[in-house]
């Protein structure tokens, strides 16, 4: 992705069920609400009406493989084209609770479907006409909040009923985490790797430790005509 076309500054989250991340994007909605003009926090599948539909299906209908790619692909362009390109346009930080990084994760490692079907969806599901003709569209930033999956199922055991994915056994959770890494590795440049086995505390530290390190706190900050 050409960052330098983009006004706005996307991050996603990324992490098996139980790593943690959805309560320090939690944080990082609450202090970026203080500092930054617009604050945009979405989700995947979801973040528009027609993307949550799909995402009940997605999570609770049974279906194979490549029935749950493509639904999954069809929720994330609705999703881009009618919050998040419009976010970055006015110059929003957007916050993504997970993004195509679980489709390889998820999909590809855990349910060993071809990652190179995944990377021909990927193309033509992201490539932007809003914000600039064949830019593929990603986060400019990932923080993956790793953990064992031993650890994070046992995070899940006092959780609500657990959906089609919390539902899997151990050997789909340890082919996701597998899948993270290896997604990790391909694009060292926009992922962050987190510990998410430390405490809050240490986890938070972590990640502005990481933004501060990039060069990113300043330009979140700054997003969208800086300060309040």
């Amino acid at each position: 992705m050409t960052t330098a076309s983009v006004h706005g500054l996307f991050l996603s989250f990324e992490g098996i069920d139980g790593a943690g991340k959805s309560t320090h994007l939690d944080a990082a909605e609450s202090w970026l609400r203080v500092h930054a003009a617009e604050v945009v926090r979405t989700r995947e599948p979801g973040g528009t009406p027609l993307a949550e539909a799909l995402r009940a299906l997605v999570l609770h209908e049974p279906m194979d493989a490549l029935t749950e790619s493509l639904l999954v692909f069809a929720a994330r362009r609705d999703h881009l084209r009618r919050c998040i390109e419009p976010a970055l346009a006015r110059g929003a930080v957007v916050l993504c609770d997970r993004f195509t990084d679980a489709t390889f994760a998820y999909q590809g490692a855990g349910r060993g479907f071809s990652t190179e079907t995944l990377s021909i969806l990927e193309r033509m599901v992201q490539t932007s006409i809003a914000l600039e003709p064949d830019l593929m569209l990603e986060p400019h930033l990932t923080l993956w909040f790793d953990l064992p999956p031993a650890l994070a199922a046992s995070r899940l055991e006092s959780a609500r009923a657990p959906d089609r994915f919390e539902a899997q056994d151990a050997d789909f959770f340890a082919r996701v985490a597998q899948g993270y890494a290896e997604r990790a590795q391909s694009a060292p440049q926009r992922f962050v790797r987190i510990d998410a086995a430390q405490s809050r505390h240490a986890v938070w530290q972590q990640i502005t430790q990481a933004l501060v390190r990039r060069g990113w706190l300043a330009i979140m900050v700054a997003a969208g005509g800086g300060p309040r």
